[in-house]
């Protein structure tokens, strides 16, 4: 099957709230055009050099995500046109992307990348260290990103009944963090976990925003 059917299934196969991103990474120039011509406007890439150079390349209107582990000497390259930073983990790096931000008389939506997996491989905040960002006086200043929720990653494992367990502590994180420091802010609604394996599970547990490659562009390009 081609993109475009893969796209279509994948996309039936979701509820209506959630969002898609079509993880591009390694994917020529073409295929992500078929599944944007098919109405896919969410693409997510894991490198900054592929996202800005793809950027460059492909239609204006695409929704870029930065979905890889983002170093600060890396952000000034994207912040003039992604659409949102997903691996935020650090208020340093928080901090370099309100800078930029700022520079470019943008607000940038990100996600607070919180380590549910019980791999120690996985980057990620504790839920201690989530909430010591988010309130803290130099949060307090940023005015130039937007916390729109929370990413997590769930271990690479075959036992469901883990893998949802580490969704719901997720959702129980997003829960705590939107009634103290977000209660407010009708903007943190997005609880974004969920990919190609296991994206079905997260459908179940309330998940807004899934990251899928495999099923939609075949196994990954080296």
């Amino acid at each position: 099957m081609g993109v475009v059917e893969n796209l279509k299934r994948v996309r039936e196969s979701l509820p209506g709230n959630i969002t898609l991103v079509a993880v591009s990474k390694t994917k020529p120039d073409e295929m992500i055009l078929e599944a944007y011509e098919a109405g896919q406007l969410d693409f997510g890439e894991n490198k900054v050099q592929d996202l800005t150079a793809k950027s460059e390349r492909l239609p204006g209107d695409i929704r870029w995500h930065m979905i890889g582990h983002l170093q600060t000497n890396k952000v000034k390259y994207l912040s003039p046109f992604v659409h949102m930073i997903h691996g935020v983990d650090s208020l340093k790096l928080l901090s370099t992307i309100n800078k930029s931000a700022q520079q470019h008389q943008r607000c940038i939506d990100c996600l607070l990348q919180v380590r549910i997996a019980r791999e120690e491989t996985k980057f990620g905040l504790s839920a201690e260290e989530a909430s010591a960002i988010v309130e803290s006086d130099a949060f307090a200043e940023m005015k130039n990103i937007r916390i729109r929720g929370l990413m997590g990653m769930a271990s690479y494992t075959q036992n469901t009944g883990q893998i949802r367990a580490e969704f719901q502590r997720l959702n129980l994180i997003f829960d705590e963090m939107k009634a103290s420091a977000f209660q407010d802010a009708d903007y943190f609604d997005q609880r974004s976990y969920g990919m190609s394996g296991d994206y079905m599970l997260a459908a179940g547990e309330g998940s807004t925003m899934v990251r899928i490659g495999s099923l939609i562009f075949g196994l990954r390009n080296y």
